[in-house]
């Protein structure tokens, strides 16, 4: 409904509310991290991990889970009209998402958590 034409008014947008669907816990935090960390840097690594090391299993595990991942973000890219290769990309869109999760915490700790029109609202 809200026009969010750039990064930085999407990046506002996710750091405003992040960390409170966190319920202000730095360990939830933590385990976001480490969960995007595994789902979306680990597959890749595990291939080239396979290439490096020759073994075709290794591979095929991490090109598999690569795979799955995206065909299981087909229908969120149905539901908003966007081309299929779109899921492609989200190994690349799930990097600054996490790094707008880590702002909304340190917005949250320098007391600036939650600035919405210029105000910041407290919890």
């Amino acid at each position: 409904m809200r026009p969010y034409n750039s990064l930085d008014s999407i990046w506002n947008m996710v750091a405003r509310s992040a960390y409170t669907e966190l319920n202000y816990s730095p360990l939830l935090l933590g385990g976001s991290v480490l969960g995007m960390t595994l789902v979306y840097i680990i597959p890749v690594m595990v291939i080239i991990l396979g290439l490096v090391l020759g073994n075709l299993l290794i591979t095929l595990t991490g090109l598999l889970t690569w795979l799955l991942m995206r065909f299981a973000y087909f229908p969120i890219i149905r539901s908003y009209k966007c081309s299929l290769w779109l899921a492609f990309y989200l190994r690349i869109i799930a990097f600054p998402y996490t790094l707008m999760t880590l702002d909304s915490a340190n917005r949250y700790w320098q007391r600036r958590g939650g600035a919405w029109k210029g105000r910041v609202y407290q919890n």
